[in-house]
């Protein structure tokens, strides 16, 4: 079974056989508190071609909010301020390098999110305020075009929104003034003339971070890398798209949610999960030709090479938690949008290029009664996900999904996602002795090349697997304990923290020339790297 490829595997435009890294920008190295879009981006987009490595994966990219968590972002659209890079904004002629020489502590290994907004604010504010008084008549007209251009429809009300949340001590819109939560003309007026000076620093901030990103992509490109990006099926209660548009979701006169979303009792906690997101309605999408979803998707494929829909399975059904409760048991399950959204989607799609039978987009269909989610996804082709560490000490080898010889071609495999512990933190602190003793059965079974450790036995399971894509954490690759993961679902606080060293990323560690080895072994190599 295993090293067997199929050639027509390899043929397919969008996945074809390859394998890539999990690593969230805010991961990265660097001196400022949090990764971002400078230096050791680039780095590390080198080490993934040098490694044979042809997808970079990311979280999502906006601007954080509650738990500083990348699925509850103050914006669908805008990107996330605090990984622009203020090396570049030295090269730029906005900052000096006397500007960034004072800075706090930061340790390499946690982001102290706290301290490092605070840090970054007061830097972004000076760049912004040189850059009116003394920014060439190009960099202003560049900006202005850049603001005015149709894709941008968003900008405006993200900026006022973000104004307006500053105004507010960082309250929820639904704690502002009523006139502004309920956006009355008058007072949204008023508040633009107000605020207007740091309305337009919010449009430069995300100027800022859309160069960045679209020059750090276009890198990436360039080198044989794709950028693989995440599109939460919700977003934030307190976000710019909920206060505009209350219309799309289930909210009371006040703009308080009538249901939150979430998960009922599962794998990852017993009392389920509440998210608290706002829940669509989906009669007025429908009525509106789903165009608020269509664009959301086009302006993350503006972004990304390839996008992955988390908590896919709430197209086909999704709980519904009374607002009141405060956890997830007693929600219900409704059902959603289902094939009309789908069917849809794949027109826009094919309107814009795509193939109707390879469409850029992946479906995130994991958890316990997906009803009927896999086959909703399996009717549109979009490729599915399966979990290494799901694989062993459960069901039966025949009806298992995520065993590696039950894989379908049509798959991302993942040794663990930022969901899950890290590989050895799973083996040695949550596996037990009948999940151990199961997984080296199948290494015995079906005849496994071993290794020493046990992060590189999985990773060589997902690299011969049939699926198309193989993805692994960098944490996994590196063999990082559970210090290092990234989020515990359920854990309010303290995720998204973990930061990876430069040493992590130097050309001549033994973790790369071993990716390589067992990527060329697997036949995972895009393009002959």
């Amino acid at each position: 079974m295993h090293g067997i490829v199929f050639q027509e595997d390899l043929l397919t435009p969008l996945f074809p056989r390859s394998s890539g890294v999990l690593l969230h920008p805010t991961s990265l190295p660097g001196p400022y508190g949090i990764g971002d879009l400078g230096t050791e981006a680039y780095r590390f987009v080198d080490r993934l071609a040098e490694a044979g490595q042809s997808i970079w994966q990311v979280l999502p990219l906006g601007p954080t909010g509650f738990g500083e968590s990348p699925y509850q972002c103050f914006s669908a659209f805008a990107g996330n301020a605090n990984l622009i890079s203020l090396d570049r904004l030295v090269e730029y002629g906005w900052l000096s390098e006397e500007d960034l020489a004072h800075r706090p502590f930061f340790s390499q290994r946690k982001v102290d999110y706290p301290t490092v907004i605070a840090y970054h604010d007061e830097l972004l504010s000076l760049a912004y305020d040189r850059f009116v008084i003394d920014g060439p008549a190009s960099q202003q007209a560049a900006f202005a075009a850049w603001c005015a251009h149709p894709d941008r429809w968003w900008l405006d009300d993200f900026a006022l929104f973000m104004a307006l949340k500053e105004f507010y001590g960082g309250r929820p819109w639904t704690a502002w003034r009523d006139a502004e939560a309920l956006r009355e003309k008058q007072a949204l007026g008023a508040a633009r003339v107000m605020h207007a000076t740091r309305l337009q620093e919010h449009r430069f901030r995300q100027w800022l971070f859309d160069v960045q990103w679209q020059a750090l992509k276009a890198y990436a490109n360039a080198r044989g890398i794709r950028v693989f990006g995440d599109i939460p099926i919700y977003v934030a209660l307190d976000s710019a798209e909920v206060w505009t548009a209350p219309e799309l979701f289930e909210l009371n006169q006040d703009g308080s949610p009538t249901f939150v979303a979430g998960v009922p009792p599962d794998y990852f906690s017993a009392t389920g999960q509440r998210w608290g997101n706002a829940l669509y309605d989906w009669d007025e999408h429908r009525r509106t030709g789903y165009d608020w979803w269509f664009r959301r998707i086009r302006a993350a494929l503006t972004q990304l090479d390839l996008i992955r829909i988390d908590h896919f399975r709430a197209f086909d059904r999704y709980y519904k938690i009374p607002a009141q409760y405060e956890t997830a048991q007693g929600g219900r399950w409704v059902n959603g949008p289902g094939a009309h959204f789908l069917d849809a989607l794949r027109d826009t799609l094919v309107d814009d290029g795509y193939d109707a039978d390879e469409l850029p987009i992946v479906a995130e269909d994991l958890g316990d009664d997906l009803g009927n989610a896999i086959q909703l996804r399996q009717d549109y082709k979009l490729p599915g996900m399966a979990i290494m560490q799901f694989a062993f000490g459960g069901s039966e080898e025949e009806t298992n999904r995520f065993l590696p010889h039950r894989h379908e071609r049509n798959l991302i495999v993942y040794t663990g996602t930022h969901d899950n512990n890290t590989v050895w933190g799973w083996w040695t602190s949550e596996a037990g002795a009948a999940v151990q003793a199961d997984l080296k059965r199948y290494l015995v079974k079906w005849h496994v090349q071993r290794h020493a450790r046990i992060n590189w036995q999985l990773i060589w399971l997902g690299m011969t697997s049939r699926a198309h894509t193989f993805i692994a954490p960098l944490q996994d690759i590196l063999g990082s304990g559970p210090s290092t993961r990234m989020n515990r679902p359920g854990v309010p606080g303290g995720n998204w923290r973990w930061r990876c060293l430069p040493a992590d990323l130097d050309p001549d560690t033994a973790h790369w020339s071993q990716l390589r080895a067992l990527t060329v072994a697997s036949q995972r190599t895009v393009g002959g790297q």
